[in-house]
């Protein structure tokens, strides 16, 4: 498996009034045409790391690596012009909650062709609709016709994020970021629209980052996970050897999540240990 994108030594910091803020520090991965999962608590730098990649930060934000690589293309050199060309129709970001995500002034169709036409300029206006109606249908919309004119105002949640997954699959991309992209809906919907999601990505033969603080979610849906705690990876292992991790915040995480075979009065929760942040990473349940 050839890899897609290269990340090594990352590092973010925010500005804030006391001086730049950490928000990844250190942070190496690998993604080629799999589903990698990234699961931490709010505020470990899941979604920062998700932005950094699309170099989609705030102004003041400093970002360093030793390497940032996707495919041919070097990340960190190339201007912000030519990461307007990368963004959208070589790697695409699905955000978490669509009622946010979509122009609430245009239609589900307008957004989706918008999408295609960045990308392809001289589309006519009829390959244009029929690139979006084919999307909608592959997304496993009912009646994309109707759908195609609708407000967002006008689709239920789930149908919400099928539309955003369309828009940001109809260049088809070969990477996709996705940041907890189902944590608005309810365990049906989610279900569905990740079946949806996988299938596509499967049928393109592209990567994927899947972004969640879901732990068993991921295990369930990713071939491998990366646990981050306060800015790095911890522990790095595959999703089906989930139940061997050795790192002690990946097992504090396993922990404290409820059991419906065994009744308990409190949860356990995450305890926080300061070598975690110079320790060593796990890889497949060994020190790296």
């Amino acid at each position: 498996m050839n890899d897609l994108l290269t990340v090594e030594d990352l590092h973010v910091a925010y500005r804030s009034r006391r001086g730049p803020k950490p928000a990844l520090r250190g942070v190496s991965f690998k993604v080629g045409s799999e589903r990698l999962g990234i699961v931490g608590e709010s505020g470990s730098g899941k979604s920062t790391t998700g932005r950094a990649v699309l170099r989609l930060l705030p102004r003041g934000t400093t970002l360093t690596a030793t390497r940032m690589r996707f495919d041919d293309t070097d990340l960190l050199a190339i201007s912000e012009r030519e990461m307007r060309r990368q963004r959208g129709a070589r790697i695409a970001m699905i955000l978490q909650d669509a009622k946010f995500a979509l122009n609430p002034l245009k239609s589900v169709g307008a957004q989706i062709t918008e999408s295609y036409r960045i990308h392809h300029p001289r589309a006519s206006r009829a390959e244009l609709r029929e690139r979006a109606l084919e999307m909608l249908d592959r997304v496993r919309i009912r009646n994309p016709g109707r759908v195609y004119d609708l407000f967002p105002h006008e689709v239920s949640g789930g149908m919400g994020q099928r539309v955003m997954i369309a828009m940001m699959m109809v260049p088809e991309p070969r990477l996709i970021i996705a940041d907890e992209p189902t944590s608005a809906l309810d365990v049906t919907v989610r279900r569905s629209v990740l079946d949806t999601l996988g299938a596509l990505i499967e049928e393109k033969g592209a990567g994927l980052v899947f972004i969640s603080h879901d732990l068993p979610l991921v295990a369930r849906f990713c071939d491998r996970i990366l646990v981050m705690y306060a800015g790095r990876i911890v522990e790095e292992i595959a999703a089906d050897r989930l139940r061997e991790a050795c790192h002690p915040y990946t097992r504090a995480l396993l922990a404290s999540l409820p059991s419906l075979e065994h009744q308990v009065d409190t949860l356990a929760v995450p305890t926080r240990d300061p070598d975690w942040l110079t320790g060593p990473v796990y890889r497949n349940g060994a020190v790296a």
